[in-house]
């Protein structure tokens, strides 16, 4: 029966790490998100020029687009 034991200590081990926040992941995505967030919403801007600021949001979305339309453009020759 020391399987039983064995088994039964490690789920003490995942609860315990489960409630110390050990086994997530969730900080890191968070931060990365908010990283994302922050730098398509041009944070990093002048915020007293709203042009500026505007500008630079539209720049970063054009790029993703761009970066899309590559991405799909590179795959579609892969397929090929």
């Amino acid at each position: 029966m020391k399987d039983d034991e064995t088994v039964r200590q490690a789920k003490r081990t995942l609860d315990r790490l489960g409630e110390e926040g050990g086994l997530s992941a969730t900080p890191v995505m968070k931060s990365a998100a908010s990283s994302v967030r922050d730098h398509f919403a041009a944070k990093d801007a002048d915020g007293d020029d709203k042009i500026e600021i505007w500008g630079t949001r539209i720049a970063r979305g054009l790029a993703l687009v761009a970066f899309a339309g590559l991405l799909m453009w590179m795959i579609g020759q892969v397929w090929r």
